[in-house]
């Protein structure tokens, strides 16, 4: 039983104290199960708890197991003893079906009738490197591509370096020729430089000397004018010494 105090305004009169029941936590019995209790008691039968619920037991999540073939297997290719090869290659067992070729690199798909083989071998300066075989003509094929981009990238560094030597070798070329060509105009200018120096010498040389030769001719032309008068003198001073004959 709870008490609690309850309290009212001074003016509606005093306090008291109100009783109040405390509730039952208990859950309630039903009368079916307390008959079905009582059939079981009369029988000498212990009632049967109810089951207690097992506790769910975590799953472990289990790891994907990624089954990946090589994928040499996937597509019924295999590793190829080198040794092999080389000595089909000095019997002439081998039938060449296609060739690449890339710098140092090289790849053929080879056939040998005999076992109905097909190999593809990957070389590097004439060597042999990798080798495959395979038993039907698609699966070498794709082998035969897969060493071709190999070789490919393998060469990249070549390709690079011959592009880089023609591109260096044409600009020195280029860089030769455009030299020559200065040269050429330096020379021009040069000569262009000293012919109109010389000329402009010569032009001085020949003012100098017609400026002399003027004086000359003036010179000179004043002493034939001064003969000429001499002449013309001494012609009129003849002339008065001849005596004056009468006409008939």
């Amino acid at each position: 039983m709870k008490t609690f105090l309850n309290r009212r305004s001074v003016l509606t009169g005093p306090s008291h104290l109100v009783q109040i029941e405390r509730e039952n936590t208990a859950a309630p019995v039903s009368p079916d199960d307390r008959e079905e209790a009582a059939l079981a008691a009369a029988a000498g039968v212990t009632p049967e708890a109810p089951p207690t619920p097992t506790p769910m037991r975590p799953v472990t999540t289990l790891r994907q197991v990624q089954v990946v073939p090589s994928q040499v297997s996937a597509r019924g290719v295999q590793i190829a003893d080198t040794a092999d090869i080389e000595w089909l290659a000095e019997e002439e067992a081998l039938t060449p079906f296609r060739v690449f070729r890339s710098f140092d690199y090289s790849v053929s798909l080879l056939f040998h009738a005999k076992e109905l083989t097909y190999y593809v071998a990957l070389y590097q300066d004439g060597s042999l490197w990798r080798a495959l075989k395979a038993a039907d003509l698609e699966a070498a094929e794709t082998a035969f591509l897969h060493f071709e981009e190999q070789a490919t990238r393998l060469s990249e560094g070549e390709t690079r370096r011959a592009q880089l030597e023609a591109q260096n070798e044409q600009l020195a070329r280029l860089i030769a020729r455009s030299e020559a060509q200065a040269e050429r105009l330096r020379n021009d200018l040069q000569r262009r430089g000293a012919q109109e120096h010389a000329v402009s010498n010569r032009q001085h040389q020949v003012h100098k000397e017609v400026s002399q030769l003027e004086a000359q001719r003036v010179a000179a032309q004043a002493h034939l004018n001064k003969a000429h008068r001499q002449i013309h003198q001494l012609s009129l001073t003849s002339n008065e010494a001849i005596p004056h004959l009468p006409n008939r």
